[in-house]
């Protein structure tokens, strides 16, 4: 009997130190992704309306009976043109950070040379800055609302500012225009009805408090929502990280189930993966219970292989829900036997009462299925651990307490005792009147003579 076991497996864990960086990469890629999305929607919604402006322009004009403007009708269809363009390239490889910020730029500032270019009315002497109080910079809100689409603070923060910078900037080329300007500085104190139907009501009022109200409010708008947006990008990535979590403790229970064989239970299964340092290599003082069916060479030969394995992988499941029950753990099966350990990898209180209380309805279950079984038990250091390279690894148990059970189950054929136990082992218990000694034996294998225990059926 070799004094090493071990159950070997695939390794997938990431070397030390990169698995931090790479998580931050992955979730780079999925807000990046996330941003793409977001921005298609936002030009698709911005393309559609444009769309949609330039029909409703169109076919408002014949209805109306006059003839469509045809610059309106070039700037309208060139900002169409310019969002299935940004469509196309988007998450391409012709795709540039810049492109969503000249689209929006060139959207509002088209927006607001409207405001300057395109005339009220057919007479010459209506002056354009009637435009601002007639409609105002509320046709500029949808495009921060559709920016806020695209996960990207930056651009809703951008798109503020580019509106209140070309609404400035329009309503100053048309008031610089003018001849006369008639604003609320011109009522003066005191003012009266009279004086301000005159003022408010002139032709010529350009109302330049107001401007600094409607944009300073757009403004704060703007950034409030680019807040919102950064908010939600944190709340996006803390949900990528909760499903990281999630997977990582899939991928524990995985890899402890691949570690310590399917019959680990769900408990000591918990504690493995809330204890990393549990498979860990180290020393411990614990159990080794070693177990195999006596008379198995005979059992196979008069059976078929096949019910062989049947019966004996049957066998073998009951087997580790009674090691499993005890709070052992199966590290690897044996042929027609097993290893279990106990109080490592995991601590177990009274590890000696728990290993021969499995020990007994491992002989009990064994019986039920008209077969005997030798069960060696000993106690000491146990090395134990997971040990191997990152792509491959095993988890092991060595040392002289692994070997000496081993022998133990061996010599159990020489006696009429299922349970054979080292002197360890029966300290351990205390003065039980079912635990006997059989003197001092030579087992194969060890160096000194040993003091032998069995249990009393």
């Amino acid at each position: 009997m070799k004094n090493r076991f071990k159950f070997s497996r695939p390794w997938g864990q990431q070397p030390p130190g990169r698995g931090g960086v790479d998580q931050n990469s992955a979730r780079l890629a999925r807000l990046i992704a996330a941003e793409q999305k977001g921005l298609k929607l936002a030009i698709l919604c911005r393309t559609l309306t444009v769309a949609l402006a330039l029909a409703w322009f169109v076919l408002g004009s014949f209805v109306s009976g006059f003839a469509p403007n045809a610059l309106v009708i070039l700037i309208l269809f060139f900002f169409t043109l310019l969002g299935i363009v940004n469509l196309a390239v988007i998450g391409t490889r012709h795709d540039r950070w810049w492109l969503k910020y000249f689209t929006y730029t060139v959207d509002i500032l088209g927006v607001c040379a409207l405001f300057v270019f395109l005339p009220l009315s057919s007479g010459a002497d209506v002056p354009q800055i009637l435009a601002f109080r007639a409609y105002g910079i509320y046709y500029l809100f949808p495009f921060v609302g559709m920016a806020c689409l695209s996960l990207s603070w930056r651009l809703v923060a951008w798109s503020g500012m580019a509106v209140v910078l070309g609404w400035w900037s329009a309503f100053l080329y048309v008031a610089g225009g003018m001849e006369t300007t008639v604003s609320w500085g011109d009522l003066g104190t005191g003012a009266s009805r009279a004086d301000y139907e005159r003022v408010f009501l002139s032709v010529d009022f350009i109302g330049v408090g107001n401007r600094f109200e409607e944009t300073g409010f757009f403004l704060v708008t703007a950034l409030i929502l680019a807040l919102a947006v950064y908010r939600a990008r944190g709340v996006f990535l803390a949900q990528l990280e909760a499903e990281e979590e999630r997977e990582a403790e899939r991928a524990a229970r995985e890899r402890i189930t691949q570690t310590l064989g399917r019959f680990v239970p769900e408990a000591v299964a918990n504690k493995l993966i809330n204890d990393p340092q549990a498979l860990v290599p180290q020393v411990r003082t614990g159990i080794v219970l070693i177990m195999d069916i006596e008379g198995f060479t005979s059992f196979s030969e008069e059976r078929p292989p096949v019910d062989v394995i049947t019966v004996l992988n049957d066998f073998l499941a009951e087997a580790a829900t009674v090691i499993g029950n005890h709070s052992g753990v199966v590290i690897t099966f044996t042929g027609d036997g097993l290893l279990a350990t106990f109080n490592t990898p995991l601590e177990v209180d009274r590890p000696e009462e728990a290993a021969l209380n499995a020990a007994r309805d491992l002989v009990a279950v064994a019986r039920s299925r008209s077969f005997n079984v030798r069960i060696g038990l000993a106690s000491g250091p146990i090395a134990a651990g997971s040990v191997g390279s990152e792509r491959r690894s095993a988890f092991t148990v060595y040392g002289d307490t692994v070997n000496r059970a081993a022998r133990l189950e061996a010599k159990a054929k020489d006696f009429e005792h299922n349970i054979l136990l080292d002197r360890d082992f029966a300290a351990g218990l205390g003065d039980r009147s079912e635990i006997v000694s059989l003197g001092i034996h030579n087992i194969r294998g060890l160096s000194e003579e040993k003091e032998i225990f069995a249990v009393q059926s």
